[in-house]
């Protein structure tokens, strides 16, 4: 159950308001929406991830209304998600249909369709620029880029595991049919359906689920995998023709990125790999990678944190964590003071036998 905030003194709470209103309005310069959703993208991606919808507008304004608190961005986009009517599921989509803008592979230098390093960080110099580019110049490079670039066909790119499990080092699966387990309407049962699990670890904090796969890397776990491939790009979302359900309608697309991470694994003393998957809404390379970690770590036995389904999957949840950390703040006046007591009683016993 997620923690809220409990009735208090209401004139107080009133004023509290109050005073949260006035932190926000301590500048005349107008925060935009839009200049939140298209300049601050990766911070919009994350809490469309942990919020499990896709609206980055929504989430654009959920961050300014929480002051650029994760947390609280998260809150109110899971509300008012839980508001909307469910009137449609998609067809299964894949990432192999991907319209890839970005598409690396750390186990292979040539991949067919090529390494496509896109829009990234990884290989620029982590120095602050004091001197910003106005928004007027980056609107102007943007147009440059969209001039100069060449019309690139849509391709379908196959996935670097299938050349492995050509060659058998990768075990082929059949394709599963099976309805998925919607985390959202049921409650997670233990041990999870893999379908329930990686939507719970799709929809986990970023950071906790960083740090598991990390400690799983650092020896705290049996995983350390080589990134086969990472794709980021949009794929198309279908749904039934209303009249016609042998037919399909697309409604648009969304961003994802996708990750397939190779682990070594002993099967029976022929040396296979095993496959972890993660598959992140937006541009979360770090969080897709993190749970193709623990995507793998589950499928292992052993005594580390990232080995245990119930602890992984229970504690990761951005509301449910955040919001039980959150209530320690509001008043718990009559079991401290039972706390106490039992301190002060303690005490004096010893006072009394001597």
């Amino acid at each position: 159950m997620a923690y809220v905030a409990v009735s208090g003194g209401q004139e107080a709470i009133e004023e509290s308001i109050r005073l949260l209103h006035c932190m926000r309005g301590s500048t005349f310069k107008e925060l935009e929406v839009e200049a939140i959703e298209k300049k601050l993208g990766l911070l919009v991606d994350r809490v469309m991830s942990e919020s499990g919808l896709y609206a980055p507008a929504y989430a654009a304004l959920a961050l300014k209304q929480a002051e650029g608190s994760i947390e609280e961005a998260v809150f109110l986009l899971r509300a008012y998600r839980s508001t909307l009517s469910r009137n449609y599921y998609t067809l299964p989509a894949s990432g192999t249909e991907m319209r890839a803008v970005r598409r690396i592979s750390a186990a292979f230098k040539d991949i067919q369709g090529g390494q496509i390093l896109g829009a990234t960080y990884d290989y620029t110099h982590r120095l602050i620029e004091f001197k910003q580019p106005s928004a007027v110049e980056l609107c102007a490079r943007r147009q440059c880029c969209l001039k100069e670039a060449k019309p690139v066909p849509v391709v379908k790119l196959p996935r670097v595991s299938e050349y492995l499990k050509a060659e058998g080092l990768i075990d082929s699966c059949e394709i599963d049919d099976m309805e998925p387990v919607d985390v959202t309407k049921n409650v997670l049962e233990l041990p999870a359906d893999r379908s329930a699990r990686l939507q719970t670890l799709t929809r986990a904090d970023g950071g906790f689920i960083g740090g598991l796969a990390y400690s799983s890397i650092r020896g705290y776990g049996a995983v350390h995998p080589t990134v086969g491939e990472l794709r980021c790009g949009y794929v198309e979302l279908e749904v039934p023709y209303l009249f016609d359900e042998t037919e399909s309608i697309c409604i648009g697309e969304i961003l994802l990125t996708e990750v397939e991470g190779f682990i070594p694994e002993d099967d029976d003393k022929k040396l296979k790999l095993a496959v972890g998957y993660g598959a992140v809404l937006g541009r979360n390379e770090n969080k897709a990678i993190s749970m193709a970690v623990l995507d793998a770590s589950l499928e292992t036995e052993g005594p580390a944190p990232a080995q245990d389904e119930e602890f992984v999957l229970m504690h990761g949840d951005s509301l449910e964590m955040n919001g039980f950390i959150s209530h320690l703040k509001l008043p718990h006046y009559v079991t401290f003071q039972s706390k106490l007591d039992s301190v002060r009683k303690t005490r004096k016993e010893p006072e009394h036998e001597s």
